[in-house]
């Protein structure tokens, strides 16, 4: 199969083509900083930004397949490259007649979510660290998703927690409805997304990831997450 993926650079995108291009899938990775990934076997790096049609029109040509992971940083200004990007995505896919779209999404958006049982937690370091930061991200994502139940396309949306990275973590859960944790694994969310392709339970549905063990700790995600990535950027 013929996978595009869009947002290949970020880091749950990098696992997405490595995880694809290990399952003997044709890989095209669509980034605005092609220089930055590596050249592989079965992988075509494609120039271009996720905002510019033309761009996105070519990506998608000769594909059987989108996957989208975007990912920007939390702004207090306004954000529309999930809403901008996929709607340039879905044209492109019904121009090029391609049906399957899978697409990361956050659990943020469930009004039934609920992250933790610590009052502390959902009453302070939530809206701190993610509510507060993320109303700008969040209604983005909200203007995203609502894209793409309108499409005719056969799409998923598959929510995810908090990421992080972990080579150590466990399973994970798949949910259709609220979800109940904290956090997902970058790789467990890549491995979700690709499973999508391979069968149609979940066409035309939205669902959620959690990661179950191996798990970080709040203040470790914290430093990982907000803190150390935010140094590293800069």
């Amino acid at each position: 199969m013929r996978i595009v993926v869009f947002g290949a650079n970020g880091r749950t995108g990098r696992e997405l083509v490595a995880q694809a291009l290990d399952g003997g899938h044709d890989v095209v990775a669509v980034t605005r900083h092609p220089e930055q990934m590596s050249s592989r076997n079965r992988l075509a790096i494609l120039g271009g930004d996720v905002t510019d049609p033309a761009a996105v029109d070519a990506a998608v040509a000769g594909g059987d397949a989108v996957l989208s992971v975007l990912g920007v940083p939390y702004s207090r200004k306004p954000i529309n490259l999930y809403s901008a990007g996929t709607a340039n995505i879905i044209t492109a896919m019904r121009h090029h007649g391609v049906r399957r779209l899978a697409v990361a999404g956050t659990a943020a958006l469930d009004p039934g979510y609920q992250a933790s049982d610590s009052v502390i937690f959902t009453r302070l370091i939530e809206p701190l660290f993610m509510r507060l930061p993320g109303r700008t991200l969040y209604a983005d994502n909200r203007r995203m998703e609502e894209l793409i139940r309108a499409s005719s396309l056969d799409w998923t949306i598959v929510r995810a927690c908090w990421l992080f990275d972990s080579a150590a973590a466990g399973g994970y859960q798949v949910i259709e409805g609220s979800m109940h944790g904290m956090f997902t694994a970058r790789r467990h969310l890549a491995a979700c997304l690709l499973a999508q392709l391979a069968e149609d339970q979940y066409i035309g549905k939205t669902i959620g990831i959690i990661t179950r063990s191996g798990t970080p700790s709040v203040p470790q995600q914290i430093w990982r997450e907000a803190i150390r990535s935010r140094k590293v950027a800069s």
